[in-house]
């Protein structure tokens, strides 16, 4: 269990502050972190937060899910092009699967992922929901 709890705590700021890095010598936005650059193979180690902003490229939904997942059915996974240009997948939520489009704006958002354990631990992590249009 304290193998979990490290592992969680080592990723919280890709998990909740979508932090990524940013290649100090071509400039590349990386996500999630790498220790090598994958446009110029140099060195990446500068962190860097990402908006969290960009739109639905592509996506799917999920009527048969992996193991401790089948409360959440159906539900839309999604691959996203950030306004920085990593893709992430990922969760969508606060909308209907029949509503999701391809070039839809979405904005990361931190929500419960799943429950583990026997204790019941909630998880949590990004999920992106569309941008909610200001008036």
């Amino acid at each position: 269990m304290s193998e979990k709890i490290a592992l969680d705590w080592r990723l919280k700021g890709q998990r909740y502050r979508l932090e990524g890095e940013e290649c100090p010598y071509c400039g590349f936005r990386i996500f999630p972190p790498r220790d090598v650059c994958p446009e110029c193979k140099q060195p990446a180690k500068e962190p860097v937060r990402l908006s969290g902003r960009g739109e639905v490229y592509t996506f799917s939904t999920v009527h048969v899910p992996p193991e401790g997942f089948e409360p959440y059915v159906p539900y839309t996974v999604a691959l996203v092009k950030l306004e920085e240009g990593p893709m992430i997948t990922a969760q969508l939520t606060d909308v209907a699967p029949e509503d999701v489009q391809i070039g839809m704006e979405v904005e990361m958002v931190t929500r419960k992922m799943r429950t583990q354990g026997e204790e019941g631990t909630i998880i949590y992590g990004y999920k992106f929901r569309p941008i909610l249009q200001q008036t």
